[in-house]
């Protein structure tokens, strides 16, 4: 197989590099998924390195499945099985299965999820009898995260403050429930696995050994502590292969640094550095706005974006009357498309409403969309809703599975001790709880010498212990069941044991949805035939957002613009560009914040393929006031000549953002004031489709005249008078 057929020059230097470090900078739509895919084939098919002395780390994975799949169809399913290859976390997690004793931790420990890690500090902070009002476990558990990101354990965590005092000591209490129940958070297992590397040089030593070549995707969203456990890994033959866009950077909330890109230089004077500008995706319209939009940013690499596809479609920036009317514009815009032919010039045929994307800077904005689709009957996706993982039955029986996996997950049994109802109240968990935390056992434990005459007990009644007895009995029987069972059986033992079916089927429609769910969940566990337990709950604990973005319904997809990240459509519509909203509030001071929020829109913009919509409203209702809204400094970065429309015309007489941040807004109307209007507000005028409306304003468009109508039947709308053809009526 020629692996470098159909590669473009610079992604054939990127795939045959020679050993040592090396930095890829990969423009959106690059090809860098195929660059190293295709480096990872030449390794093992040219230069022969044995699959299993390879490591490739990915962020999410969807990313690691795809890779994978395109690695079975090159090299075989038996040398890409033989690959590292998966998330951070995922590869860590198996690290630390191997090395459990080097890490100071059981082998059969539990993966806690973010509800469950929320759970743990909310019981943290109720150990330490503080008021969870003034520290808010959010937040807490955000200042925690932060930490374990910079590899800080509880003990080394400088306070610098009263509260910074109080967070260390909640640290350490969540820590040690962690620990009580044989669990880690997703941080701790880059934290953990980096401190067993540390601590044991054998063991380090060992995996650098392994490990000839490292390769790592998305090494602009690397946190600290990630960065310190490529640098182990690779301490030993110091070939690190990083594919990376600083301009794509947009999980600083999360702890990604974009600078670990200047840290890799100077750590290494010896990288070698290839450009990827090709872009295959977008079309040279899209990518030369989002070079205008970026190339305002400090500290990056300049990239000239482009591509073979050609210009395609002007930009279509619109503003809408207020967010409601954003909305509706989207919604028509979208059946529009999808009812017309495709137009010239770099498109690809037929527009479907499943390859139009609406995206916007924060999830309250989609209440809005929401609205207008339901409105015109219309379906569509969104990300971020409730996610199939974190639905409320689905983490009940993921909850008794963890508990049959791991029976000192405390917090499992604190979930399912009494689902389905099985008198065993608040009370009677709170009098567990107590018992396991005086005693410093497991609730298991003490559950187990409930029935035991001569034990230390907790004080209960014959009921209660009658009902603890039953559920020990049950819960011991799957624990007995779990090597013999496939993952799918245990299931199946769980809802017969426990009667869910008649819990949840209650009559009612959403209790068949929950049921439904609960067969979906099923079937995911019926893949893992050959598979233990532990694989399946360590992957639905790393499943994530977008990994599951995927159906069979054709609709167009809501989603926030970091949830956007590696996704491609060929019709995309960034909403709320404004002032406050994007770039938001929160970085009109803060240089750093704003260069993020720069590099979201970037990331907005080369998501699309072939046709481009950015949308802004006149007058948006913040905390439930009206506001008069200031276009986006982003949209006066584009150059008019890729601007189709009356934005274009506006830009070239000198650009309202800079005088409505002026004004505020005030005497907006005065400024499109038309002499010789044919409209004036508060007149009534028939259209032919519409119907019969009122003027609530009409302002210049260079040669034209635009009229906003409120119709009766229609609602509002923004017209062109030359087009329109408004009969004016008699009052």
């Amino acid at each position: 197989m020629d692996l470098l057929k159909g590669l473009n020059p610079q992604q054939q230097k990127a795939v045959t590099a020679s050993d040592g470090p090396v930095l890829v900078l990969a423009g959106p739509g690059s090809g860098k998924t195929r660059v190293l895919t295709h480096r990872v084939a030449w390794l093992v098919l040219e230069l022969d390195v044995a699959p299993w002395r390879i490591m490739a780390v990915t962020f999410t994975n969807k990313a690691a499945r795809e890779m994978r799949e395109r690695l079975e169809r090159i090299l075989g399913p038996s040398r890409a099985r033989s690959l590292t290859l998966g998330t951070f976390h995922a590869t860590c997690a198996r690290i630390l299965r191997r090395e459990a004793e080097a890490a100071g931790i059981p082998r059969d420990y539990a993966i806690f999820d973010a509800d469950d890690q929320r759970r743990l500090v909310k019981q943290a902070i109720r150990d330490l009898n503080l008021d969870d009002k003034r520290y808010r476990p959010q937040a807490v558990h955000g200042a925690i995260s932060r930490a374990k990101n910079e590899l800080i354990p509880p003990e080394a965590y400088f306070t610098g403050s009263y509260y910074g005092e109080v967070v260390k000591r909640i640290y350490e209490r969540y820590q040690a429930l962690l620990a009580a129940n044989n669990g880690l958070d997703f941080d701790d297992l880059l934290m953990v696995t980096a401190r067993a590397f540390d601590r044991n040089p054998d063991v380090l030593a060992k995996y650098q050994e392994r490990y000839r070549h490292i390769l790592v995707d998305e090494f602009q969203d690397t946190n600290q502590a990630q960065y310190v456990l490529l640098r182990q890994f690779s301490g030993r033959h110091h070939n690190l292969f990083c594919v990376a866009d600083e301009d794509q950077s947009i999980y600083a909330w999360r702890g990604a640094d974009y600078r670990n890109i200047r840290r890799l230089r100077d750590d290494h004077p010896d990288l070698v550095t290839i450009l990827l500008e090709q872009n295959y995706r977008s079309t040279q319209t899209i990518l030369d706005a989002a070079h205008a939009v970026i190339r305002h940013n400090p500290d990056r690499t300049d990239k000239s974006l482009f591509t073979r596809r050609g210009c395609g479609p002007e930009i279509i920036v619109h503003e809408a009357y207020d967010q409601d009317d954003e909305a509706r514009f989207v919604v028509d815009t979208i059946a529009q498309l999808s009812a017309s032919p495709p137009p010239g010039g770099g498109g690809r045929g037929q527009v479907r409403p499943g390859d139009c994307a609406v995206m916007y800077r924060t999830n309250a904005q989609s209440r809005a969309f929401e609205d207008a689709f339901v409105r015109a009957g219309l379906p569509y996706r969104l990300v971020g809703a409730i996610r199939f993982y974190a639905r409320r039955e689905i983490k009940d029986l993921i909850a008794f599975l963890r508990l049959i996996h791991n029976p000192a997950d405390s917090v499992s049994m604190a979930r399912v001790i009494n689902v389905p109802p099985r008198s065993i109240g608040r009370k009677t968990v709170a009098v567990l709880e107590d018992a396991a935390r005086e005693q410093d056992v497991s609730l298991y434990e003490v559950l187990r010498e409930i029935p035991n005459p001569g034990a230390q007990s907790p004080k209960l009644g014959t009921r209660a212990r009658r009902a603890l007895a039953a559920f020990l009995e049950m819960l011991e029987g799957w624990i007995a069941a779990r090597e013999r069972l496939t993952v799918a059986q245990l299931i199946d033992r769980v809802l017969q044991d426990t009667r869910y079916a008649d819990y949840l089927r209650d009559g009612t429609e959403e209790g068949e949805d929950r049921w439904a769910n609960v067969l979906e969940l099923r079937n995911v566990a019926a893949e893992y035939e050959g598979l233990t337990l532990t694989d399946f709950l360590a992957d639905v604990a790393l499943v994530s957002d977008v990994d599951n973005l995927g159906g069979e319904v054709d609709a167009p997809t809501l989603l926030t613009l970091h949830s956007a990240k590696g996704l491609e459509f060929p019709v995309v519509f960034i909403a709320g560009l404004e002032e406050g909203m994007l770039p938001h509030s929160r970085s009109f001071d803060e240089p750093e914040q704003m260069a993020e929020e720069r590099r979201l829109m970037y990331v907005g913009l080369t998501r699309a393929e072939d046709r481009l919509f950015l949308t802004y409203a006149f007058t948006r209702t913040r905390y439930g006031d009206s506001e008069l809204s200031v276009p986006s400094r982003f949209l006066d970065d584009i150059p008019p000549e890729l601007v189709s429309g009356s934005w274009r015309r506006e830009q070239r007489a000198g650009g309202r953002r800079q005088e409505a941040r002026g004004t505020r807004g005030e005497g907006r109307n005065s400024q499109f004031a038309i002499p010789n209007s044919q409209f004036c507000a508060g007149q009534r005028v028939r259209h032919a489709t519409f119907g019969e409306g009122l003027v609530v304003e009409s302002r210049s468009d260079g040669s034209d005249e635009i009229v906003t109508v409120i119709f009766e039947e229609v609602g509002l709308k923004r017209l062109m008078a030359s087009l329109a053809r408004l009969e004016r009526l008699e009052d």
